[in-house]
């Protein structure tokens, strides 16, 4: 049951538009998303291409969808989209790295502190760090074993499911904190109807007689890069798509079922609840819709042209 592995130092780090020493990237004890979690951030992947370059996979869509998590906290980012783009390619740089896991983080500074507090200024910050496989090589291959937790997705009106809010993770936390304990990897949250929503940090799809289905973006699940990713090129693989919700028993009936998100890439998932999920392995489909991903994110060696040049952005 592999857990990501304890941050490595780099070089620098980018805060509020310059690059620092990772030693001097400090904020202080009174900073107020430390107290109140208002604050927006990003999980961004960059990868090694088979000619030895690094290209971030989906940047700009990432950016974006940080410009939209401060919108909903009602937070002006003090940069540029542009920017910040920029930014997560010069901190690769500087720290010499063509695979990475990027970090971009918007939150409140020290100033003010309380509930209503809204002269805090605005800060932002982008770390880089080797990041292995989110759920292990080994889940990667064979598949994990996850399990519903007793934790409930925040309700629509309750948490903001479409941003990426750091003080709506506590949910997740403790979430995965739960199913941890118990000996699986993953934890799956349903809604405050329950039905299936997400697992505590990925998309959940699963498929059966060879259909995808996936809760849609209409439910209390984050409109996730990676879910978007295998959605298209699922569908130009063929294969028919269904966004809607479903039941938990649904998924103990499925063929197979996988998760996606940034961290994670796409993970099988062997088993549910001591249920086996269709053979108990990594399966066909989801098989297939793995390489593809991962030709679109790193290439293949003998392949000039990328699959979706658009996604790529090269350090």
């Amino acid at each position: 049951m592999a857990q990501p592995s304890t941050l490595k130092a780099v070089d620098k780090v980018w805060v509020d538009g310059h690059l620092v020493p990772f030693a001097e990237a400090q904020v202080h004890v009174l900073t107020h998303t430390l107290h109140y979690g208002v604050g927006a951030f990003e999980g961004v992947r960059a990868y090694k291409r088979p000619d030895g370059s690094g290209a971030i996979f989906r940047l700009d869509d990432h950016i974006n969808r940080l410009f939209q998590s401060c919108q909903i906290c009602m937070m002006d980012v003090p940069f540029t989209r542009e920017q910040l783009m920029q930014a997560c390619v010069d901190t690769m740089r500087a720290n010499k790295m063509v695979e990475a896991y990027l970090r971009p983080l918007v939150f409140l500074g020290a100033g003010e502190l309380g509930l209503g507090s809204t002269g805090n200024p605005v800060r932002v910050v982008i770390a880089v760090y080797e990041w292995g496989a989110y759920l292990g090589e080994e889940g990667l291959r064979r598949g994990i074993r996850a399990k519903v937790s007793s934790f409930t997705r925040g309700a629509l009106n309750s948490t903001m499911s479409k941003g990426k809010i750091c003080g709506q993770y506590v949910n997740s936390v403790l979430a995965k904190r739960e199913v941890l304990k118990a000996g699986y990897s993953e934890a799956i949250l349903l809604d405050s109807i329950g039905q299936v929503a997400e697992a505590s940090g990925e998309n959940i799809f699963l498929v059966r007689k060879g259909k995808l289905k996936t809760p849609p973006l209409s439910s209390a699940i984050l409109e996730g890069i990676t879910r978007e990713t295998v959605i298209t090129l699922a569908r130009e693989m063929g294969f028919t798509v269904e966004e809607s919700t479903f039941a938990r028993d649904e998924l103990y009936l499925a063929d197979e079922v996988f998760f996606t998100g940034t961290a994670a890439e796409l993970t099988p998932v062997r088993e549910i609840d001591d249920r086996k999920i269709g053979a108990g392995e990594c399966g066909p489909i989801t098989r297939k819709l793995q390489d593809a991903y991962f030709e679109a994110v790193k290439g293949r060696a003998g392949t000039e042209k990328p699959a979706h040049p658009e996604w790529l952005t090269f350090v």
